[in-house]
């Protein structure tokens, strides 16, 4: 076939659908599980939907991606909500994000925020820091590093949070004492808002109902059960037995066994790819809370998110945790879902790393696509026009390399 994609998760089955809705059936998609959607599928748990790949949500920002998906599952079949997203700072909740509501916090702590942020390195000109937990603490500050930023990425990540970069912060905003002081006496929040500010969740069936449909159009054109792990990088040949001219992958690199046509360098990169598994545990009582999820900085919690189910979900009850492998402890969870791949890990090594698979790659017309296809934290709607964006190209035969 022309076009052999491996994965049915977001960013196949959006390339598959835009290949598809330019008239182009040559393609072909491998996926290893029973169900497509990858990270984004859904199950029913105790009545309702939830989603086993952790939380996730539709910004409303991407016009292209919205499109898309509403040309399988109309607009009228999805809630639109107002992000509420809580962070539980020991007892004390406040918005997300932390620098912008400081202000809801008890007096005496608004001012030790203040304090903090007022002699941030980034705001007294201090030589920006190279490793990762000095760079925190130059950025927003020691108190917002030590109660917030550092305990949380630890719960995520690891302990040893030296081992990633600081390159993928550089989006963060700088704290401003004046801003913060400003906000704290007019007791409102200020600044950007964080991503999915507001979004979009299917009114039935949970996040994988809309991967669901996008499958279903595609009918025969993905074959279900098939794992991808051989890879013939100048044959264009996976399994030994499907053959294509280009070649998209989605699913990590990680993954296969074996790959022919690469040096020992090249794979030493795929060997430094380094990623992080989650757990989703389902619990039926409810929580008194209106958010939709809440972020748990305590290092004496195990877990670092609560998704409440039933403030996004119509009809459901309960809630999940998210916690990483590495922290599960013996608890009372009515359901458990373990994803060995939930989130790539931006250590300082892999700009290098993933540059140069996708380079060489890309030369043998073999291209890595979405948050595992290119090792990047991206959320499914990036995903999504992302997936367009290169099938696009490739339909024009713009040249990649």
């Amino acid at each position: 076939m022309k076009y052999l994609i491996l994965g049915a998760g977001p960013a196949g089955l959006a390339f598959a659908t835009a290949l598809k809705n330019n008239n182009i059936d040559d393609f072909l998609v491998l996926e290893k599980e029973n169900q497509p959607g990858g990270l984004c599928r859904s199950m029913e748990v105790d009545g309702a939907p939830l989603d086993i790949g952790g939380g996730h949500f539709i910004d409303i920002k991407r016009k292209k991606v919205l499109e898309l998906l509403f040309s399988v599952m109309p607009e009228k079949e999805w809630n639109y909500y107002q992000r509420n997203s809580q962070i539980n700072l020991y007892g004390t909740y406040i918005n997300n994000p932390i620098e912008a509501n400081i202000w809801q916090l008890p007096l005496e702590e608004q001012v030790a925020y203040l304090k903090s942020i007022a002699i941030a390195g980034c705001n007294i000109d201090m030589p920006k820091p190279e490793k990762f937990v000095e760079w925190i603490n130059w950025k927003l500050g020691d108190k917002i590093a030590e109660c917030y930023m550092l305990p949380y990425n630890k719960k995520m990540f690891g302990d040893n949070l030296d081992l990633l970069g600081t390159y993928w912060l550089e989006k963060l905003p700088n704290v401003s004492f004046e801003e913060t002081l400003t906000s704290c006496l007019e007791k409102k929040a200020y600044g950007s808002q964080p991503a999915h500010s507001y979004f979009y969740y299917p009114k039935e069936n949970g996040s994988g109902e809309v991967w669901n449909r996008l499958a279903n159009e595609l009918g025969s054109k993905i074959r279900y059960g098939i794992e991808a792990k051989e890879l013939d990088v100048h044959r264009h040949v996976v399994n030994g037995t499907y053959e294509a001219q280009y070649i998209i992958n989605t699913i990590p690199w990680t993954e296969f066994i074996n790959i022919n046509g690469i040096d020992n360098e090249l794979n030493g990169d795929i060997q430094q790819l380094k990623y992080t598994s989650v757990s989703v545990d389902y619990y039926s009582h409810d929580i008194e809370t209106d958010a939709h999820w809440i972020y748990e900085p305590d290092e004496t919690v195990s877990y670092h998110r609560i998704l409440v189910r039933k403030n996004f979900c119509p009809g459901s009850k309960g809630y999940w945790t998210e916690t990483n492998v590495n922290r599960i402890e013996n608890c009372n969870s009515e359901f458990r879902y373990i994803n060995k791949y939930a989130y790539p890990l931006n250590t300082i090594n892999k700009p290098r790393a993933i540059s140069q698979i996708l380079a060489y790659m890309s030369k043998h017309c073999i291209y890595g696509l979405g948050r595992w296809g290119e090792w990047e934290h991206y959320n499914s709607d990036v995903v999504v026009e992302r997936a367009v964006t290169l099938a696009e190209k490739l339909m024009k035969g713009k040249e990649l390399i």
